[in-house]
């Protein structure tokens, strides 16, 4: 049984199973484009009906089908890797956060080392668990959100000039260097108090709110907007690092963080919720450590990702080009029978 928000679609005897797959998959974005309803968008099995697939012969489709599905099974394969490197990466991160590491470079352990009691839960003796708002540096202002309203107006917004950053420049621990809206000069110099600095902390309060990434030491004048959360640390009180890494991922910061969900989603991080959010502060010395042993771990997943954008880029080319019939697979082919 198919649910009311499916169909089902049969190939004829002109077309090879994996090939029709791929040719339909290629059609993904013309058919978004062709959506209907009010309610939950769908699309007209008539626009379906008069797709137009490119046909070729079936050793062809077969030959380009199998290079697809060699892409995808690289791309499935180098996906799994990242996610166990990330949830390996997580689990330092706890362990690094709450243990810590002993000035022999070993991590601590309670049967060795003295702990207390926190509000995070067991902690090394020498650490402290301060508030965000006790980690900011001493600008003006530490942490901002907006424009708002009249400050900024939609059509002063711009196809070039002043870099306007917002939900779409913040993955998790990844700042995405594509700018989509511009501000004048001038304009920016009247909004001179959303200015990020490098090594800032941006957070999404849209969207996905919570995402968080540290702004790059390259990023040259820009501003933040309303939709994200940026905050300027203190990097002789933390590391803006540890706090984007525990933003994203520490059960201490997502518990807090919880306190603003509504029916289990959180809309939004309220200012008080943000600047109120413990973190554990070990010594400056430790802290640094701990980032770099981190650090090294992020190394390995950057190369991972940069791997599944250029297959995904493949992939995308090759479909283009296969798909359309551009680019033949017949050279490859030693018999078309």
């Amino acid at each position: 049984m198919l649910a009311s928000t499916m169909m089902r679609v049969r190939h004829n005897s002109d077309y090879d199973a994996g090939y029709f797959y791929y040719a339909l998959k290629s059609q993904e974005d013309y058919l978004k484009g062709q959506t209907a309803g009010s309610g939950i968008p769908h699309v007209d099995k008539e626009i379906l009906g008069a797709l137009s697939l490119f046909n070729c012969q079936k050793p062809e489709q077969i030959k380009i089908a199998e290079i697809l599905s060699t892409v995808d099974q690289a791309i499935d394969q180098t996906e799994a890797l990242i996610a166990k490197q990330q949830r390996i990466k997580i689990g330092l991160m706890q362990d690094l956060l709450t243990r810590g590491i002993d000035e022999n470079g070993n991590r601590r352990s309670e049967e060795t080392h003295e702990f207390k009691d926190s509000p995070l839960g067991r902690i090394p003796v020498e650490w402290e668990v301060k508030e965000i708002q006790e980690l900011l540096a001493d600008v003006n202002p530490s942490m901002r959100s907006g424009p708002f309203g009249s400050a900024l107006l939609k059509e002063e917004l711009m196809e070039s000039g002043i870099p306007f950053l917002g939900i779409d420049n913040v993955l998790p621990e990844e700042f995405v260097p594509l700018f989509k809206r511009f501000v004048a000069p001038k304009k920016a110099r009247q909004l001179k108090k959303f200015r990020v600095r490098p090594r800032d902390v941006m957070i999404t309060v849209m969207g996905t709110v919570g995402r968080c990434c540290m702004v790059p030491d390259d990023i040259g004048e820009a501003l933040s907007s309303k939709h994200v959360w940026t905050l300027s640390f203190d990097e002789k009180a933390y590391s803006p690092y540890l706090a984007c890494l525990q933003i994203n991922h520490a059960p201490w910061v997502l518990n807090h963080f919880a306190k603003d969900m509504q029916g289990g989603i959180m809309e939004a991080i309220r200012s008080e919720t943000l600047r109120s959010t413990p973190l554990p502060v070990p010594p400056l010395d430790e802290m640094r450590e701990i980032e770099s042993q981190l650090r090294a771990m992020s190394t390995g997943l950057g190369t991972n990702r940069e791997v599944l954008r250029k297959l995904s880029r493949l992939k995308t080319g090759l479909m283009q080009d296969l798909l359309t019939g551009k680019v033949s697979v017949a050279p490859l082919l030693t018999d078309l029978t």
